[in-house]
């Protein structure tokens, strides 16, 4: 063990009116561990529980759809009527019972990503995705406002559930990016042009949550800053929008990058790089040392390659970040926090392979390598009997 004080890394710290326990964030990872059409299950409460117990300050959920016409398979947890309310009351208290963490609602809508077998995907144009090969179809002023209403509502719905704060998915290529980036986004009315119109489906949710809601509940983005795609949005742009949502009002902002189109062009794409030496770490750092200094009162959450302890805190030291987010490592160490704490400096012991993203696809996220040494070791203890 390292004899190193993590005075900031395990410091308390404030999302609005929301005191985090610590600055360590469960980024938001796709589970696929609900029931069909949405409900939750045991099994999705089990994972949190465990998520709970292993010492995070915050957990962002998996994406929640906010429209039955919008989602990413049958077993994402959906929020978009009152029928799932019971089921995402039973999943906050469990995780409020078992631990002192708290814990914030992501909600979605996928937008030109948008896989769903009966319904179009749908997008602010009609611009075709590469990774789907669908043309999707061009919202009506009509209907975004509508998809705005199924935001906000969810929202509600969210804060009836006593989560104690939402996330609005604006990044990765799902609608809300889709609506920033000029890459998806070549209207000419009021939801398009410039940046600022651009930006106008995420400003009219936050206040429309507002007047419902109060001031008292936070509303954080997850906000895309690199489309990695030629003629997609850029850092320059995003540093506008990041003003933009801070003169807004919103609590916090975790800048990511990348779309689904990213994955085909690049060999190491956004958002979920691989990381073969340290150097590779904390790679959306340069982004954040742009974004922290227009960010004034604002939390900037900073995601994307932290596996070591010691630079999680130099980066907190240095005001960089407010928080630090992680996603695959606590696939591996659920308890990773936890191992910190107390004492063990080790970096994650995720090797960023990216292979949960496979098992994502099959079907239920979890680690390969850490299914495999747990194999390996089963194996050999049965033929030591």
């Amino acid at each position: 063990m390292v004899n190193i004080e993590l005075k900031y890394l395990f410091s308390p710290a404030k999302i609005g009116h929301v005191t985090i326990k610590n600055r360590i964030v469960r980024s938001a990872t796709y589970e696929r561990k609900a029931a069909k059409y949405g409900k939750v299950t045991k099994e999705l409460i089990e994972m949190y529980k465990e998520l709970a117990a292993g010492g995070a300050g915050l957990i962002i959920t998996g994406a929640i759809a906010v429209d039955p016409h919008a989602t990413g398979g049958p077993d994402q947890p959906y929020l978009y009527d009152n029928s799932y309310i019971d089921g995402q009351k039973k999943l906050v208290k469990a995780i409020h019972d078992y631990s002192d963490v708290k814990v914030a609602a992501q909600l979605v809508h996928t937008g030109r990503q948008g896989t769903h077998p009966k319904y179009p995907s749908v997008a602010p144009s009609p611009i075709k995705d590469k990774s789907t090969k669908k043309v999707p179809i061009e919202l009506t002023v009509n209907e975004i406002r509508e998809i705005t209403k199924n935001f906000v509502d969810a929202s509600i719905r969210a804060y009836e559930c006593e989560y104690d704060m939402v996330q609005m998915h604006a990044a990765h290529g799902y609608l809300l990016s889709n609506f920033i980036s000029p890459y998806t986004n070549i209207r000419i009315d009021e939801y398009g042009g410039n940046t600022q119109n651009r930006t106008k489906i995420l400003i009219d949710i936050y206040h429309q949550i507002r007047d419902e809601i109060g001031k008292d509940f936070p509303i954080i983005v997850k906000l895309q800053t690199d489309d990695d795609v030629p003629g997609g949005l850029m850092v320059d742009e995003a540093m506008e929008i990041t003003k933009i949502l801070v003169k807004t009002g919103y609590d916090a902002i975790e800048p990511s990058g990348g779309i689904g189109e990213s994955i085909i062009i690049n060999k190491n794409p956004l958002p979920s790089k691989f990381i073969k030496k340290p150097e590779d770490e904390n790679y959306f750092l340069p982004i954040a040392k742009k974004l922290k200094p227009l960010m004034q009162h604002c939390p900037l959450i900073l995601v994307g390659g932290i596996r070591n302890p010691i630079s999680a805190e130099k980066i907190l030291k240095e005001k960089i970040a407010d928080f630090i987010s992680m996603s695959r490592p606590l696939i591996y160490e659920p308890d990773l926090p936890n191992r910190w704490k107390n004492g063990d400096l080790s970096p994650a012991l995720c090797i960023s392979c990216n292979s949960c993203f496979m098992t994502m696809m099959q079907g239920k996220v979890y680690c390969v390598v850490k299914k495999k040494l747990e194999e390996k070791k089963l194996k050999k203890r049965k033929t030591e009997l």
